[in-house]
């Protein structure tokens, strides 16, 4: 994988937090949900993650790739400019 959607700072941009309020169990805590599963489960923790992932879309988050690995360098990829072969943004299915 060269880019990929850092969950942390798209949920932080979203909501308008601190990184401080961005660890995984806090933004359950904020968004009113348990961590279920084992603490530091790769599995348990990719589901949380999506959990997150499925409250921001319903939320109206256009979530977007803003990381990418460029030269071995990682790099923060600009919410603003649509990346490189990028599928248009199309509205999401979870918006009311």
């Amino acid at each position: 994988a060269k880019k990929w959607i850092n969950i942390r700072k798209s949920y932080g941009n979203f909501y308008k937090v601190p990184r401080n309020q961005t660890k995984l169990t806090i933004m359950l805590e904020n968004l009113g949900m348990n961590y279920d599963g084992r603490p530091h489960s790769g599995l348990d923790d990719s589901k949380n993650i999506a959990r997150i992932a499925i409250r921001m879309l319903q939320d109206g988050c256009d979530l977007r790739v803003n990381e990418r690995i460029h030269g071995g360098q990682l790099m923060t990829v600009s919410s603003a400019v649509p990346l490189e072969g990028a599928p248009p943004p199309q509205m999401s299915r979870y918006r009311n």
